[in-house]
């Protein structure tokens, strides 16, 4: 009679829960000496038999099929237009971030990254960009603005300053560069040291014809030769005039 109630009952279960409670009821009544081993044997299997059924009939609540998470899948960060982030990223590259001799250790998309770090630095000498905002304006994606940071601060370049709250949404990192020499190339705007702006030399006349020095321009030169010239010149004009004869102020 027991094991036909067992039995029973095993068929009207519907949950896994109350499998479970059938389940130890069971092995109480065979350890109470109430059924047999054969009876017990056999209610074990066909509960066994009935949990396999009772799983394949539960369906997750708000869980698509195939899902495990009632989460949306995390996707990777891309650009809409892939040629324009390499463009940009290639731009950032080769706009001079660093001394070269500190950027032979990045990558192309590093540079980038370390690009919009040091412009940040030199408007406000600190850059308090999320690393999902580097990314963006990088080109690049979130992962690799963190490698880039991540190896940047390995090497001694800059240093990572956490801002956690507790209870709260933690704050955007705060990035300070470190390097003396990465700081004084970010303070020169990117030009290498020994670089000076050159003037073309402006030629022009206001009257529309190239001009040219002076006698009394010429005094300021140091050179004897170029007075002796000056000296005979004038000499010259003395004696004779401008029409080939000779000068009527010479007495002859």
């Amino acid at each position: 009679m027991f094991a036909e109630h067992m039995r029973a009952a095993i068929d009207a279960a519907r949950t896994l829960a109350r499998l479970d409670d059938l389940s130890r009821s069971i092995w109480q009544a065979y350890g109470a000496g109430a059924v047999g081993d054969d009876d017990a044997q056999a209610l074990a299997e066909h509960l066994h038999a009935r949990k396999v059924v009772v799983r394949g009939e539960i369906k997750p609540v708000g869980i698509p099929p195939g899902r495990v998470s009632i989460f949306p899948t995390r996707r990777p960060q891309r650009s809409p237009q892939r040629s324009v982030a390499i463009a940009r990223r290639r731009h950032l590259a080769a706009s001079g971030p660093m001394p070269p001799a500190l950027a032979s250790r990045f990558t192309t998309g590093q540079l980038a990254v370390l690009k919009i770090v040091a412009d940040e630095i030199a408007a406000s000498g600190r850059c308090t960009l999320t690393t999902g905002e580097i990314a963006a304006r990088a080109g690049v994606c979130h992962r690799l603005a963190q490698g880039a940071v991540r190896l940047a601060s390995g090497d001694g370049l800059l240093v990572v300053q956490e801002r956690r709250r507790q209870g709260q949404v933690n704050l955007s990192n705060v990035i300070f560069v470190i390097s003396q020499e990465w700081l004084a190339w970010i303070a020169k705007g990117g030009r290498g040291r020994g670089c000076k702006t050159l003037h073309p030399t402006d030629n022009r006349s206001t009257s529309g014809t190239a001009s040219r020095p002076s006698l009394e321009q010429g005094k300021g030169f140091r050179g004897k030769g170029f007075r002796h010239r000056n000296r005979a010149e004038i000499a010259t004009k003395a004696v004779y005039s401008p029409t080939g004869g000779k000068n009527h102020r010479s007495g002859t």
